[in-house]
């Protein structure tokens, strides 16, 4: 079923969601089991699941560094498949720009087509760790906004090469970022929800947020959307805080703001454990509030640890 079926199904009631981590090379899927079934009753109607780009690693090989392409994390749509028949449960691949090429796309959209899988995350994806700004793969795209294109026209029997005359075309619920403190490279916020606003008018259906702390900035987000004409449902990402290292890495890497009554809660723990209990408390009163705004879906990133988000979700659902 399609999110946005989920969502009109609820009634007003809001739901429960999860993002999950493919396990790196070499590591069971079963420790992916270990940790969403905990949250399965809560009864999440979807789950996310997020895919790597590749990465450049070097291998000597007589006396010389050999630089080769790999993934640590592949499997994103052997997984979706293995948990939508393990749960009996949708889920949403995401797909990125960066490390595919179009027709690497097109093969994937069409595996999930055939796997019954009715959502997608279309996403530009990162820079790799070796460059300042992202640049798009050969062959690939370079804004999220082409790939949703590229989905939206799958949607329609229209391929990179040809047009198929068919009665069982691809029927995708396109899912799409958004940053209530704007995109890191965005100028300006204004100009960030005009980007965005061209991702929904391309065929996307519904947006998911990037983490963030302040509630107070995504109602902003919300109400700026609206009026920038962008009509589609906006699910609050929620992402608890877990270690003390997180007050330097979150803003870092996510160009976030974290409020000075957290930052004060975790500055003062002595341990990491004790930081997991704070993080906890405080999404169980951010997530309060957002349920009683009536948001949608609650969005939690588990990173693949799931007894934060059961803690949370258990005061909640």
């Amino acid at each position: 079923m399609k999110i946005t079926d989920h969502i009109k199904n609820a009634n007003g009631k809001t739901l429960f969601s999860f993002e999950i981590i493919p396990p790196k090379k070499g590591n069971s899927i079963q420790q992916l089991y270990d940790n969403i079934d905990p949250l399965m009753e809560f009864k999440p109607p979807f789950i996310d699941v997020t895919t790597s780009r590749e990465e450049y690693v070097y291998i000597e090989k007589e006396g010389l560094l050999d630089k080769k392409k790999t993934r640590m994390r592949p499997g994103t749509l052997g997984i979706c498949a293995a948990i939508k028949h393990k749960y009996d449960v949708d889920t949403v691949p995401h797909v990125l720009c960066g490390g595919f090429t179009k027709e690497e796309t097109e093969y994937l959209l069409v595996d999930c087509h055939y796997l019954g899988i009715d959502n997608v995350m279309a996403l530009r994806g990162d820079a790799m760790s070796h460059q300042k700004y992202f640049e798009a793969s050969a062959g690939g795209h370079q804004y999220a906004k082409g790939l949703v294109s590229q989905i939206q026209n799958l949607n329609c029997g229209k391929y990179l090469h040809d047009v198929v005359e068919t009665n069982n075309c691809a029927d995708f619920c396109i899912g799409v970022a958004g940053y209530p403190e704007k995109h890191l490279e965005a100028p300006s916020l204004q100009t960030d929800l005009k980007r965005l606003k061209e991702k929904v008018d391309a065929g996307a259906d519904y947006v998911v947020t990037q983490m963030f702390f302040d509630n107070q900035k995504y109602f902003a987000f919300v109400d700026a959307a609206k009026k920038a004409g962008i009509n589609v449902p906006i699910i609050p990402g929620i992402k608890p805080i877990a270690v003390k290292r997180h007050l330097q890495l979150l803003p870092q890497v996510f160009r976030i703001d974290i409020p000075e009554t957290l930052i004060s809660e975790v500055e003062k723990c002595k341990t990491n454990k004790a930081v997991r209990q704070v993080g906890i408390e405080f999404a169980i009163r951010q997530s309060k509030e957002l349920l009683a705004a009536g948001v949608p879906v609650l969005h939690y990133y588990s990173m693949g640890k799931s007894d934060n988000i059961h803690a949370i979700a258990s005061e909640l659902f």
